[in-house]
């Protein structure tokens, strides 16, 4: 395995892709990378106002909504303190479990995929992942799971919209089959199984 990797993880939510970048990290570290992780949306000013956006706090239009995400991306991106690009540069191996892929399934519940990808360009050639790792789920899954553990409640929430985000995720992976790679690895296990696969994928990366 290299070292310096940019690995995303995805998948709806629930899919518990922060306890999975958890248990990864844990091994990179102790196969001797330098890790950073982070997650979104950013703690900055942007950042909340997409949480208050999504919790129903703050009204705003579909397309205002993608200009916050690509927005935050770039954020994430180009930080000087800790942008993904800055970390890379510095070594380090760095775990996402979103950076500009994620608003591809939400806002393509609201929007044409092609239009999100579109609005996603310039976050998406600034950098790509090494791999995208989905943990695929199933929507009622997913709801189980969120139930059991909400704090809070997000506009796209219900089974139907998951399904939706679900489908959007595989939509858009098609459509960057060839400039992102992606593996997928079944979500509807134990924690240390899923983390088992993703290590699988993490050593087939060249």
């Amino acid at each position: 395995m290299k070292q310096n990797l940019f690995i995303a993880l995805e998948g709806i939510d629930g899919s518990g892709k922060s306890t999975q970048i958890k248990l990864l990290a844990e091994k990179l570290i102790a196969s001797g990378h330098q890790v950073y992780s982070t997650f979104e949306p950013s703690a900055r000013p942007i950042g909340a106002m997409i949480r208050s956006v999504l919790k129903g706090e703050m009204q705003m239009d579909d397309r205002a909504i993608a200009g916050l995400f690509v927005a935050d991306r770039l954020d994430h991106l180009l930080n000087e303190q800790d942008g993904l690009l800055k970390k890379l540069k510095e070594g380090y191996t760095v775990l996402t479990d979103r950076y500009y892929f994620s608003s591809y399934a939400y806002h393509g519940t609201h929007m044409p995929m092609d239009w999100v990808i579109k609005a996603n360009e310039l976050s998406a050639q600034l950098l790509r992942p090494d791999v995208t790792i989905y943990i695929d789920i199933s929507a009622e899954a997913s709801m189980e799971r969120i139930n059991k553990g909400r704090n809070s409640t997000e506009l796209y929430e219900t089974t139907e919209n998951l399904n939706n985000v679900r489908n959007n995720y595989f939509k858009a992976f098609d459509l960057l089959k060839d400039e992102e790679k992606v593996f997928i690895t079944n979500g509807n296990r134990l924690a240390e199984e899923i983390a088992a696969d993703i290590w699988e994928h993490v050593k087939q990366i060249k």
